[in-house]
Parts: C-alpha cells; sequence; structure tokens
C-alpha cells in the first residue's frame, strides 16, 4: 500500500502529456467502470505511450469508486496472460486504432471470452453522421445475446456516445442500443438510470428459432403431449411441454422440436439421447427434465426444477406378525415377569390353604371321599392355576370360606390379566410394522420387489455400485436365472395393494394410481424409501448457451406466476392423506396365528406322547397282572 500511495503521489505531481481525444477516451472509461458499480479488474489492450498508459492507470483507478476498481493490467495482443483473476471483475479494455486489432478478437471470440461475465469496452471509433456504429475490426466477430461490449464513438472533440452492440444468433444482425453518452463537462450520463439487466433488455429474439429436444419413450406420446391422454406415460415430458413453450412465448422465439427415447447415459465414451443433443449442440435446451447427477453437470448447465418429483420404493408396511411374536408382544417384559409372580404367589397361597383345609377335615369321610374337592397335591394344585389362565375352570374346589376366598382373588386376578390381553393381540393384530425403515431393512424383509419399466429405472438399477444398493438389483430385482421384475406402473400399484410387495415408482404419478385402485383405509399404511441417489430433476441446457440467462428468469416468471404449479397439479398427486382407518376391515391370516398354532401342534404331539406312554404302561401292567394271576393258579 505504502508503494502504491508513493506511486499515486508522484503521478499526480508529474505532469503527463496527452493528446486531448486520449485524455478523453481515458475518463470515459473510468467514468463508465464507476458507473458499473461492480469490483472491476481492467484488462487494457492500448497502442499508446508509456506516459499515456500511467495517465489511463490513473483515470481507471481511482476516485470515489476506487474500491471498486482494484487493479489494472496492460497486456499485448501477441502475448496475452490468460489468468486475469475472477471472471465476473473483468473488463477488457481494447484500442480500436491498434494494427491487427482484429487477429486479436478472433483469439478472443475462440476463447469464450465475447460472453457472460465478461465486460468489453472499445475505444477509437469515431463516426460521422450516417456510419456505421459496429466496428470492422468487430463486425466479423458474433456478439451474442449474453455478452456486453460498450462502443464508445466519438461524435465531436470532447463528445462521445456509447453503444452496446449484440447479435440475437450467429450470423444474424446487428442489435445496436444507446447505452450512455459523454462529454467533458457533464461527464458520463447512462441513458436509461433504470436499466435492467442484459438478460432482459435483450429478451424479446425476435422470432428466432430454438431448438428444444423431448424424451419420449412410447411413440404414440408424441400425439398426446397436451390433451392428458394417457398421462401416466412419458409424464415428466407432458408436465413439462406446456412450460417451455411459455418460456419461448416469454422470449418471442420460434421453436422446433427434436425428440430423443433416452434422457442420454455415457456409452463408449460417448453421449446419447437428450444429454447428446446438448453436448452436440444441436439444441439449446432439453424440454424433459433429467437428474442432476456428477457426470452430467460437466456437460451440460441445469437452469431449474421444475417438477418437485421423484423415484422411491413405495410399499404397505406389513402386519406387525410378519416380524413379531403379537402374543408376546402384549405385555411390556416387566408386566410378564410380574404378572409370573402374581401366579406363582397364587399358587403357593392355594396350596397351603388346600393342605390346611385336609387337615383340618382329616376325619370328615364325606369330605375326603367327595371327587369334587381339591386335594393336597401339587400337581392337582398346578392343573387348576392352569385351568385359570385359560379361563377354562376347573372340576375341583375348595369347600371351606378362606379356600374359596382364595380362589376367588384367583379368578378375578386372571380374569383382568386374560382381557388386558385379549384387548392387546386385537389392537396388535391392526397395527403395522415399523422396522422397515430404509434400503437394508428392506432387503433383509420378506417384501418382493417390483420396478415400473422406464429407461432410467434400468439404467439406475443395473449400473448401482453401492453394496446395499446393488444387492437388491441381484437379489430382488434380478436375481439369477429369473426375468428382471420391471413392470408397468397398474400392475405394480395393484400387486403393492395386496401387500408384502415393494414398487419403484415414480410417485408423482404412482400416486394418481393409488388414489385410483387402492381404499381409503389402505392409504395409511404406505411407507416410502428411496433408492435412486439423485434429487429432484432440473431442466437442462446446453453449455455456454448465450440464452441461459434469459431461460432461468423466464422459468422463474413462470413459476411465480403459478403456471407451473398448474401443470403439476393436473398430471402429479402428492402422497394421499391417511383417512378412514378405524373403518378398515382388518382381516386374520395364518401368519398372525402362527404362534398359537404352534403351541396347539406341539402341544398335540405332547399329549400324543404321554397318550402313547400311558399305553405302553398299562400294557406292561396288564402283562405282569396276567403273569403273576397264571403263576398264582399254577401255585
Amino acid at each position: 500500500m505504502k508503494v502504491l500511495s508513493c506511486f499515486f503521489f508522484c503521478l499526480n505531481n508529474f505532469y503527463v502529456k496527452c493528446s486531448p481525444n486520449t485524455e478523453s477516451e481515458m475518463n470515459v472509461v473510468g467514468d463508465v467502470i464507476r458507473a458499473m458499480e461492480k469490483p472491476s479488474t481492467v484488462v487494457a489492450t492500448l497502442c499508446w505511450l508509456t506516459d499515456e498508459k500511467l495517465q489511463f492507470y490513473y483515470a481507471v483507478t481511482t476516485g470515489k469508486m476506487f474500491q471498486r476498481a482494484s487493479t489494472a493490467q496492460f497486456v499485448d495482443m501477441n502475448h496475452v496472460k490468460e489468468d486475469h483473476g475472477q471472471d465476473q471483475d473483468i473488463v477488457f479494455v481494447a484500442d480500436l486504432s491498434c494494427p491487427n486489432i482484429s487477429t486479436y478478437f478472433d483469439k478472443k471470440s475462440a476463447e469464450n471470452y465475447f460472453r457472460s461475465p465478461f465486460r468489453w469496452i472499445l475505444i477509437g471509433n469515431p463516426i460521422q453522421d450516417g456510419e456505421d456504429i459496429v466496428p470492422n475490426a468487430i463486425a466479423h466477430v458474433d456478439l451474442l445475446p449474453d455478452s456486453l461490449v460498450i462502443v464508445v464513438c466519438q461524435v465531436r472533440e470532447h463528445s462521445y456516445d456509447l453503444y452496446t452492440i449484440y447479435k440475437i444468433s450467429s450470423g444474424g444482425k446487428w442489435c445496436p442500443k444507446l447505452y450512455g453518452k459523454w462529454d467533458k463537462e457533464t461527464r458520463f450520463v447512462i441513458a436509461d438510470p433504470y436499466m435492467e439487466s442484459i438478460a432482459l433488455q435483450r429478451q424479446d429474439l425476435l422470432g428466432f428459432e430454438i431448438s428444444i429436444c423431448y424424451v419420449l419413450t412410447d411413440n404414440d406420446s408424441i400425439n398426446h403431449l397436451t390433451d392428458e391422454v394417457n398421462d401416466h406415460i412419458d409424464t415428466i415430458t407432458k408436465v413439462n411441454f406446456p412450460t417451455t413453450n411459455h418460456l419461448l412465448d416469454i422470449v418471442n422465439a420460434s421453436r422446433k422440436y427434436i425428440f430423443a427415447d433416452t434422457w442420454g447415459y455415457r456409452v463408449n465414451g460417448t453421449w446419447n439421447g437428450m444429454t447428446g443433443y446438448l453436448i452436440r449442440e444441436e439444441v439449446e435446451i432439453g424440454g424433459s427434465p433429467m437428474f442432476f447427477t456428477s457426470e452430467r453437470i460437466s456437460v451440460v448447465d441445469y437452469i431449474a426444477s421444475p417438477t418437485p418429483t421423484r423415484s422411491k420404493f413405495v410399499f404397505q408396511q406389513p402386519k406387525l406378525s410378519y416380524e413379531n411374536n403379537l402374543f408376546l408382544l402384549s405385555f411390556r417384559t416387566s408386566v410378564w415377569y410380574s404378572s409370573t409372580a402374581l401366579i406363582f404367589l397364587l399358587l403357593l397361597a392355594l396350596f397351603v390353604v388346600t393342605i390346611w383345609e385336609w387337615k383340618k377335615h382329616v376325619k370328615d369321610e364325606q369330605r375326603t371321599g367327595d371327587a369334587g374337592t381339591l386335594r393336597a397335591n401339587i400337581v392337582d394344585v398346578t392343573i387348576l392355576i392352569c385351568g385359570a389362565i385359560c379361563q377354562q375352570g376347573s372340576p375341583v374346589e375348595l369347600k371351606g370360606s378362606l379356600g374359596r376366598v382364595v380362589m376367588l382373588i384367583l379368578f378375578l386376578a386372571l380374569m383382568f390379566l386374560y382381557t388386558s390381553y385379549s384387548a392387546n393381540i386385537v389392537a396388535l393384530l391392526q397395527s403395522s410394522s415399523t422396522r422397515i425403515r430404509n434400503l437394508d431393512d428392506l432387503l433383509h424383509s420378506r417384501l418382493k420387489f417390483g420396478v415400473h419399466d422406464t429407461v432410467f429405472n434400468r439404467y439406475y438399477f443395473s449400473t448401482a455400485t453401492e453394496p446395499v444398493r446393488k444387492a437388491i438389483y441381484e437379489r430382488k430385482v434380478a436375481p439369477p436365472g429369473v426375468t428382471p421384475r420391471f413392470i408397468s406402473m397398474e400392475e405394480g400399484v395393484k400387486t403393492m395393494r395386496k401387500g408384502l410387495f415393494a414398487f419403484h415408482m415414480e410417485t408423482g404419478v404412482g400416486y394418481k394410481f393409488v388414489g385410483k385402485y387402492f381404499n381409503e383405509g389402505e392409504k395409511c399404511g404406505l411407507q416410502e424409501i428411496q433408492y435412486l441417489q439423485v434429487i429432484d430433476p432440473w431442466l437442462a441446457v446446453r453449455k455456454h448457451t448465450p440464452y441461459k440467462e434469459m431461460f432461468k428468469i423466464g422459468l422463474k416468471r413462470i413459476q411465480e406466476h403459478g403456471l407451473q404449479s398448474r401443470e403439476n397439479h393436473l398430471l402429479y398427486e402428492k402422497r394421499p392423506k391417511c383417512s378412514g382407518r378405524e373403518s378398515n376391515f382388518v382381516s386374520v391370516s395364518m401368519v398372525d396365528c402362527y404362534p398359537a398354532l404352534l403351541i396347539l401342534s406341539y402341544g398335540a404331539l405332547v399329549s400324543l406322547s404321554f397318550l402313547a406312554f400311558e399305553l405302553l404302561v398299562h400294557q406292561r401292567q396288564t402283562i405282569i397282572h396276567r403273569i403273576t394271576h397264571c403263576s398264582g393258579n399254577t401255585f
């Protein structure tokens, strides 16, 4: 800073003699840069003397807006320095009177410097009445709508008119517009103090033809882009076809439609489909939004996300019984322990009371011979407890007052436990499992899989490299020896309604079929899990298109005015709201009763085993009895 201050001090105190026109041009450039009110790095190509260049440096780097023009560089046409700093800060200043300046412009044009965000100021262009404003040195260069090139035209001594010049298309007519005026007394006066951005000023393309590409996977879709017939096919294209037409109407451009059968993927080093058209610069804009991927971001530019829709696995949450044993879930672990302890205490109390009553009435022969009296036997007491737990009652009982009180407490406590247990079972039968929360859970679940048959689904599923996603494709979607499960939208949603089926679909389209085929209560259990590692689809344009900012502004206006939302609402459905869950009928399947049937089966096997054992024991005793009887008779 000290060196720079010293330089300015010396420059202020050192008189540099310049020609009147050169001095005025210096001031014009300095005033214009300050009027832009942007940080600027001036890159000057001037055929001036060294003293004049010093004076120019002082003119463009001092004044009220000094902080906005921090540096200035002088470059030679034959040895151009490439690294000038941030692109948005660079202002090229070129002297049209320099020899071979056309060659310099050709080089910069080939390097794409005549485009946004670079700025150009051309000086040394005196004109007379009736002369063309566009300098001959740059007349052969295509300055398209995104360029900002200001030509400083001297109309008389110390008086200049400044024009911006551009072409709507390559080889088109020049479109000059007055940018401002400068004279020695009033200095620089901008033509329009409320001048809009370059993109808004040049938004009228005067009917220039813009090529636009759409993706159609079904040939018949070309006949139904606007009539809502088969709107579940190529929906992403049909919902954006009116939007892109609105966009071209905003910029007053005619249109040329090109159709592709895929969004475009890299195959053997080249791109096919819509992306290929954009890379080859055969179209300006892709009318069908496509996924934002790292491969594509280097070859195309994305400008807007008009349609918030994604592809996900959608499935009905399976019943709780498919993942858990309902007969164990009814009570918490602590309740199970407490209930077991209560039953054990009741068994112990009942056993003690039974012994006490038998000892008290040991001489009562009538009571002793009564088969309905509970014996002081741990096995009989245990069987009575089991009958009470299962609400089956018991053929024996205690006859005393104390025994009856204990049995009343026993049956009353177990009745409440049984009622609570049964009520929880009924509630759990109507509950859904929440264990499937991510792709890994989905992979290891008992659900079958299906995928909507689309170009991008087939590509992304078959090329997945992440372990879980790859396993889903290889084990669930396309297992060895089985036809890959890519199916139609209608078939997939119908199968999903039956349960135990996860269907990968575009949710905005799929939910229209869900609303068509699902009952209200069935919509409550739907769950989503995203598979594709992408965000919402975006509209893309070709790299370095001069209409990029116009398209972005036009699409923002379409969204702000609600036109895009209208099209989205016509063809896309949101996730259905849950209603009517209470009135939904839930049937009980064999899976729900599996643990009970298992216990019944094991119980039957155990009882048959006991029966066989008893028969064997009885047969053995019979044989022994016969042998003993025969031996006695012989003796």
